[in-house]
């Protein structure tokens, strides 16, 4: 496939545009102008069309394929979302636009969407007070970190400088911590997937300002001894953290809240409902906890007496601003569809779907691969390839392998804890026929290990670009030979 550069031919054309009608001498400084001529491509309009819809078909997506990445919940997104989201009185709104003065009727909508989607987030997890501002998950992760810190410093106990993080925590956590001005120290976990209750003891003391869980964790497995744990920390004085990125698993049955949660981050571009990856698009709302209400930051949407709303800015306590005017607002209005449309029982059903399809795939493929933890599990199961590894063909061409077969392939070599690791996360969107046959499409694979293992060796076989030099392709990428 030729790329656009390539495809050019000097005088052609894509587009026709009006001739100007506005003053353009002196309009942009000298210092800003080019020296000479873009070097793009000539070409015609079709063959523009037709270069990037080719590209574009190359994709996988979860409109595409089946999507199992795990820790990601990348699952079908209901287009009605789309339409709620791309309507003209929210995409045309100007986030300077008065809240209640001339005008303000245009933001009011706006206001009670963010108003409303705090309210139903709070009641659907346990917490007493919400913020929607936060872009992405792991930013979600650094503004909770931040209010934990703003809570010890506005009690003066400045000792307390440790965050301590599970190591099947999701891998932004201790940055997170790090980046919020915390020292982080590991947490072991037990033969059964828990946190290590006697380790976790060892860690606490008066430097502790709290733990972050990742809940579920990343081994996709429900910690049973959440209460304990979380006493535990309180106890020694610090707060408790929940990374919320799995609630998937969870959403309906478990309000984090109540059972010793202080402050969690979770994210709605996952369990609630808009597509994610490549970056983009995220959102990560913060809930706390009453202790924490205070130092949340501004601007709060809050609703008057007489039914309208409008923005609190000065809050005495708040960490202040943490993003640009209220949070990525079209992911704000794809979640509050999604809860809309559920209801609380529909968001049960969620969950107990997706932890069925995430176990029904456990079982039949457990028979095929390693299992460091075998329990039921949450939204995903982790199997290990180990007896796959010690034949020559390890993770990452089993997932090679599904690329061929119409897959996109599972995380793979996480949570770090588990070797040759396949991380598999169904979600409840995929029916059971999908469902097998990726375990179909990977019961083939096994099957070939021993009898053809170069065949998936040398694997993808079907895709424009073959094995990458991945090291190499990402320092010296050659963006021409295709």
């Amino acid at each position: 496939m030729k790329l656009i550069f390539e495809k050019g031919k000097k005088g052609r054309r894509g587009s026709s545009l009006p001739k100007m009608d506005v003053p353009t001498k002196n309009a942009v400084p000298e210092k800003f102008k080019r020296k000479q001529a873009a070097n793009l491509p000539e070409v015609s309009e079709q063959d523009v069309v037709r270069h990037y819809t080719l590209l574009s078909r190359k994709n996988m997506g979860v409109d595409t394929n089946f999507y199992p990445l795990g820790s990601c919940t990348m699952k079908y997104n209901p287009k009605v979302n789309e339409r709620v989201a791309s309507l003209p009185g929210f995409t045309e709104l100007h986030p300077l636009l008065p809240q209640l003065r001339r005008g303000g009727a245009l933001t009011q909508g706006a206001l009670e969407v963010i108003y409303e989607t705090q309210r139903l987030l709070c009641e659907l997890l346990g917490f007493s007070d919400c913020t929607v501002q936060p872009l992405a998950g792991a930013h979600g992760e650094l503004t909770g970190v931040m209010l934990m810190a703003a809570y010890h410093k506005g009690r003066k106990d400045h000792a307390r400088k440790v965050l301590l993080i599970p190591d099947a925590a999701h891998g932004t956590n201790p940055a997170s911590a790090m980046v919020g001005g915390f020292i982080t120290q590991t947490v072991a976990s037990d033969d059964n997937g828990n946190v290590d209750i006697e380790d976790l003891k060892s860690h606490l003391g008066p430097d502790t300002a709290g733990l972050m869980l990742t809940c579920p964790n990343t081994l996709g497995l429900f910690d049973p001894n959440i209460e304990e744990i979380c006493e535990l920390v309180h106890k020694a004085g610090g707060l408790n953290y929940c990374d919320g990125a799995n609630q998937n698993a969870v959403m309906g049955r478990v309000t984090p809240g109540t059972i010793g949660f202080d402050v969690m981050h979770v994210n709605i571009h996952k369990s609630f409902s808009t597509p994610h990856g490549g970056g983009g698009p995220g959102s990560g709302p913060v809930l706390v906890g009453e202790c924490l209400v205070p130092y949340l930051p501004v601007s709060r949407v809050q609703k008057r007496d007489d039914g309208t709303y409008t923005l609190r800015y000065h809050c005495a306590d708040s960490i202040g601003y943490i993003a640009p005017f209220y949070g990525n607002f079209g992911i704000i209005l794809r979640a509050y569809a999604y809860m809309l449309t559920l209801g609380r029982e529909g968001l049960k059903r969620v969950g107990e779907n997706a932890v069925l399809s995430a176990n029904y795939m456990r079982v039949k493929l457990a028979p095929y691969f390693d299992q460091q933890v075998d329990r039921p599990c949450m939204h995903e199961c982790v199997l290990s390839a180990t007896p796959q590894a010690k034949k020559g063909v390890h993770a990452l061409d089993i997932a090679k392998a599904l690329i061929d077969r119409g897959f996109h392939p599972p995380t793979m070599y996480f949570p770090l804890i588990v070797p040759e690791a396949l991380m598999i996360e169904p979600t409840e969107t995929e029916s059971k026929e999908t469902l097998d046959e990726f375990i179909e499409a990977l019961i083939e694979i096994v099957n070939l290990v021993d009898t053809d293992p170069e065949s998936i060796i040398a694997c993808p076989l079907t895709t424009p670009i073959k094995r990458l030099d991945e090291t190499l392709a990402a320092r010296k990428p050659n963006l021409a030979d295709v």
